[in-house]
């Protein structure tokens, strides 16, 4: 099933706010009109994309994940995404090309600590080069990957651009937790 620009556009960023969201929240983050966006909200939940989880709050459905492509993620998957990983495999923060800054991060949780405290031109360095999408690959996270090209094409830089990747690092960490912990429990 394809979805109009508009319409994925908006599913997206539900998807990429990942909290209930009112859709006068969404027309802010997208650009578009209130009314526009109610009316393709209302058209995603009519397909079961989005879901209501209290009243004026949307939410992406399983469905809504499955149409954007994005993979399945059970116990064992989310138990390999958050384990360390040996320092050859490491990600390697540099200020530029031949400039490194001698910081690693070990892990996803790791990588979460260590982008509150690195430079801020060495996030936007790796941003801009795609590094930290290859690496979020790399570790078997294509969905983690997929939002950090979402924040590259928002072109933030600076503060705002630290805030917002570990804004979405730091969600997917607790929400593979979730998941890994669902696995220890069953």
């Amino acid at each position: 099933m394809s979805l109009s620009p508009v319409k994925r556009l908006i599913l997206e960023t539900i998807w990429m706010l990942n909290k209930p969201v009112k859709p006068v929240e969404v027309a802010d983050e997208v650009g578009l009109g209130f009314p526009t966006v109610m009316m393709h909200v209302i058209g995603l939940a009519k397909k079961g994309y989005v879901e209501t989880v209290k009243k004026g709050y949307y939410v992406i459905t399983v469905k809504g994940r499955e149409v954007l492509g994005l993979p399945t993620v059970d116990g064992e998957k989310a138990k390999q995404i958050l384990a360390y990983v040996p320092v050859e495999k490491s990600f390697h923060f540099y200020a530029d090309i031949g400039k490194p800054l001698n910081i690693y991060a070990a892990g996803l949780r790791d990588f979460c600590d260590k982008i509150q405290k690195v430079d801020v031109t060495s996030i936007e360095f790796h941003l801009n080069r795609g590094d930290f999408e290859a690496w979020f690959t790399g570790l078997g996270d294509a969905e983690l990957s997929r939002k950090t090209a979402f924040i590259k094409e928002l072109e933030l830089s600076g503060e705002e651009l630290r805030r917002k990747l570990y804004e979405v690092v730091k969600n997917r960490c607790e929400e593979l937790a979730l998941i890994r912990q669902q696995l220890s429990s069953a």
